[in-house]
């Protein structure tokens, strides 16, 4: 067997206990005067990263910005997802349309507000109260954003399919 793919196949798989805390997450990056970064990560696909346009950059890469909002989002629905195990939820789809707004605040550029659009699928006999109560849990155990200052917001729609 190609060791290569017992390693992916192994990567999917659901870890069946959460380790001890704490966690560390070693990331390298490396660059040079201009262009784009490397990013890279043990075990993970190296990545291109680069300015957002709104910084000069080139705008069709992966930026810092870009990837906050995204581990905020992605870290949203994979809370979601243990909450949602652990009430006995059961849901077809969890979109999240995630919005982060950079400001420059009292002389520091920080991310100021973050909003998001959940959008739920659930059967058509799903309690909607408990599905709301999910995710606005969801929302307030999501570690990344919980490291953040900026102000959260959540707004819920529940779609029956």
């Amino acid at each position: 067997m190609n060791q290569n793919v017992g390693n992916e196949r192994s990567a999917r798989q659901a870890p069946t206990t959460m380790h001890p805390l704490p966690h560390r997450y070693p990331v390298g990056v490396a660059g040079t005067m201009a262009g784009p970064l490397t990013v890279s990560a043990s075990g993970l696909p190296g990545m291109i990263c680069d300015a957002p346009s709104e910084f000069g950059g080139p705008g069709d890469r992966w930026s810092p910005e870009s990837l906050f909002v995204a581990a905020l989002a992605s870290c949203f629905i994979l809370t979601f997802r243990a909450v949602a195990r652990a009430s006995k939820i059961e849901w077809a789809r969890l979109e999240c349309s995630t919005t982060g707004t950079l400001e420059r605040i009292d002389g520091v550029t920080r991310f100021s507000r973050v909003a998001t659009l959940a959008t739920l699928s659930v059967r058509s006999g799903a309690d909607t109260i408990l599905c709301e109560r999910a995710l606005e849990k969801a929302e307030r155990e999501c570690l990344v954003a919980n490291s953040l200052r900026a102000h959260r917001e959540l707004q819920i729609q529940i779609v029956r399919v």
